[in-house]
């Protein structure tokens, strides 16, 4: 499994962005599959992640009623939707994906999340400044 992040850049607080995922060697509803992030210096986080199984979405709560996940079948790709960006929001954004069942991620601890994915694409970087 490869993936491609991408659409990261400069936005003013309060703007959007769009992050897009390609993946290529599976479809997308033979994995779990999700968004995390790195901010400078500290640890990395998920963002938003969809359950493999019933694909079941979970927010963090940093990115609960902000950000949307979604995905698009025939293009095989993962979108985040970032509206409301934050001087905070600013971090390395990364996709990550796993073909192995995960429990339903609003139990799952960060760390554990991370450690669930097999699979990560390069980062992309957003950067919320004005």
């Amino acid at each position: 499994v490869q993936l491609q992040a991408s659409g990261g850049g400069l936005v003013q607080p309060g703007g959007s962005l769009r992050l897009s995922c390609a993946v290529s060697g599976l479809t997308l509803d033979d994995l779990a599959i999700g968004w995390f992030r790195q901010a400078p210096g500290k640890e990395r986080e998920q963002v938003a992640c969809i359950s493999r199984d019933d694909r079941a979405i979970n927010y963090a709560d940093s990115a609960k009623g902000r950000f949307s996940i979604s995905q698009d079948n025939p293009k095989n790709t993962v979108t985040l939707h970032m509206i409301s960006l934050k001087p905070e929001d600013t971090a390395v954004y990364y996709c990550a994906a796993t073909l192995t069942p995960t429990p339903p991620y609003d139990l799952l601890t960060t760390n554990q999340a991370i450690a669930g994915m097999d699979h990560w694409g390069k980062g992309t970087l957003v950067t919320v400044s004005s």
